[in-house]
């Protein structure tokens, strides 16, 4: 049906226009020659459902490809990434910031309060008066919790299911990670994309407040009932902090065997001499680690990964390999070189190369004439005087 003069669809006026996402350092990625792939009007959003232009970007080379899951409305709301989906000011989960402060915002879901509730948020959006800019007082409670720099880690490529399986042939080309998965990070599988937006059912918020009031289980981990277990993971480790100071923070509890500090992932390993020494420092630090005002996170180290490219070592996902016999009569030495020149039939252009059969066999070059000896000459002059007598 045509549009009346002056009037405009009112479904194009509220189509999405925008050039650059809104993303977290974190799935921005360290590359600042990135390349993005834009799509408009690419696919629906995961919580409004209306269509949207995407982005598709690689973060960088060992990085998976991610892509923009929510529209610009939507992320503006709750103030939250448009791929991930955490707060962008403290870099947490939405269930977290709203128990921190407080206060909730409540959005509707069904269809109808849905669409209308999203046109309002466009109209307060362009009239500025949804800004969050200096709303939120940076609390106590979400500086000790808040990531304050970006965590790569979490762009890495999917782990390689032929690989647990101890199928994978790919070896080191696999665009996949060759690990096995880790135990405790299977309830943290489970997520989806409404539960992290509206604040709700999300495990990874919930294992954040559970440390914030001090009833985190501390034998989740199995490295925390392991007796062989003695190092200590220790993340968010800025360039300023040095290994004497942790050494100062953690000498303590017990004897250090060693500290090895990694400057490029930010991260530092605290190795003590028995397992009971690195658990007391655990449940004494691991909510309350400060150097040098910057606050630390604090965790059982893991085992060391597989070697890429090789099989699983998991007794849950071995193979037995049954060794290859060959008869050593079997075996064939390899033929001694030729001597001299040798003649093969790909050498004659005639043979074109089909099979040696058909192959024409060369020539012999003629011998030379041999010089007239004396006897010969006399028979023959003698030859033809006999002839005419």
């Amino acid at each position: 049906m045509a549009l009346r003069h002056g009037k405009k669809d009112p479904l194009l006026s509220s189509r999405e226009e925008s050039e650059f996402p809104i993303l977290c350092e974190t799935c921005l990625g360290p590359n600042i020659h990135i390349q993005m792939m834009k799509d408009k009007m690419g696919k629906e959003c995961k919580i409004c459902q209306r269509p949207f232009v995407t982005f598709r970007w690689k973060p960088d080379a060992r990085s998976r490809y991610k892509k923009t899951e929510i529209c610009q409305a939507c992320a503006k709301i709750k103030n939250v990434c448009q791929t991930c989906m955490l707060d962008l000011q403290f870099n947490l989960p939405v269930q977290v910031r709203d128990s921190a402060i407080l206060e909730k915002q409540e959005i509707p879901q069904s269809d109808v309060t849905r669409e209308y509730y999203a046109r309002q948020a466009d109209q307060m959006i362009a009239s500025g008066e949804l800004d969050w800019s200096g709303k939120i007082e940076p609390l106590q409670i979400l500086k000790k919790v808040a990531r304050t720099e970006p965590f790569y880690k979490r762009n890495q490529a999917h782990i390689c299911s032929f690989f647990v399986r101890g199928t994978c042939t790919r070896g080191e080309t696999c665009p996949y990670r060759h690990e096995m998965p880790d135990e405790r990070e299977e309830d943290f599988v489970k997520q989806n994309f409404k539960d992290r937006y509206y604040g709700t059912n999300d495990p990874v918020a919930k294992k954040i407040l559970s440390q914030l009031h001090g009833t985190a289980d501390k034998t989740a981990s199995p490295a925390a009932s392991d007796p062989t277990a003695t190092t200590l993971w220790v993340g968010s480790v800025s360039p300023l902090i040095t290994e004497t100071d942790l050494r100062n923070a953690f000498y303590a509890f017990g004897e250090i065997k060693s500290i090895k500090l990694h400057q490029a992932s930010s991260s530092a390993f605290v190795q003590y001499a028995t397992h009971e020494q690195a658990a007391r420092a655990y449940s004494s630090l691991s909510l309350c680690l400060t150097i040098k005002g910057v606050s630390l996170r604090l965790n059982w180290s893991k085992k060391t990964p597989s070697t890429p490219g090789l099989p699983s070592q998991d007794p849950r996902y071995a193979h037995p390999i049954v060794p290859l016999e060959v008869d050593p009569a079997l075996v064939m030495a390899a033929p001694p070189p030729p001597l001299g020149k040798v003649f093969y039939p790909s050498m004659n252009p005639a043979a074109m190369g089909s099979r040696a059969s058909d192959a024409p066999k060369p020539t012999p070059a003629p011998l030379p004439a041999l010089p007239p000896s004396s006897s010969s000459s006399s028979s023959s002059s003698a030859s033809p005087s006999t002839g005419r007598g």
